[in-house]
């Protein structure tokens, strides 16, 4: 499968398997699951060229790994970033004291006013990478690195959970948790 085929096919599983499931008249489950058979038949019916083959290859070779079968490789499931209602089923857990989150630099002076709030999404999504959180900041535009008091904030009650491919989510970041972070080196 070529490079092209693979990204395609990752954008097309983020659209139905964490935001518009309908666009192909798929119906996820309560926690997010897909059958994998019902989902290469809806993609197929709405002209969408996927296989089980590719889709393992998504899979395996996401650097993000923002997809995951379920242990009978039967179902298929977006690991976090939903705006459709599911639950992840995650335990909640302590936090490192410290992580970190990436955005734009023109979001800075609303996100020190108002903390980091989810939008549209389940969660706030933070990491243990000062360079993965960079790296999500500079999609949006010329990147600033937050540091989230994470200790502090566990401390007080605020709950975390951390999704399989590692990203630690929360409902809510208040500004008193963070400051800009320097981005140690990376560019």
């Amino acid at each position: 499968m070529t490079s092209k085929q693979i990204t395609t096919a990752s954008k097309f599983l983020s659209l139905v398997l964490r935001h518009k499931p309908s666009t192909i008249g798929l119906v996820l489950d309560a926690a997010g699951w897909a059958e994998v058979d019902e989902l290469l038949a809806k993609a197929a019916s709405a002209d969408h060229t996927l296989s089980r083959a590719l889709l393992e290859e998504v899979v395996e070779t996401s650097d993000k790994k923002r997809f995951a079968f379920s242990e009978d490789g039967l179902r298929i499931r977006a690991n976090q970033g939903h705006s459709v209602e599911i639950e992840l089923g995650l335990p909640p857990l302590a936090p490192p004291a410290m992580l970190y989150h990436g955005t734009a630099s023109r979001f800075l002076d609303s996100i020190l006013a108002q903390g980091l709030t989810k939008r549209q999404r389940h969660h706030v999504h933070l990491s243990e990478s000062r360079e993965t959180a960079v790296e999500v900041g500079q999609r949006y535009g010329p990147p600033v690195l937050l540091a989230v008091d994470a200790h502090g904030m566990s401390a007080e009650g605020f709950l975390f959970f951390r999704s399989e491919n590692n990203v630690w989510l929360t409902d809510h970041v208040p500004p008193g948790y963070l400051s800009v972070a320097e981005a140690g080196g990376v560019e």
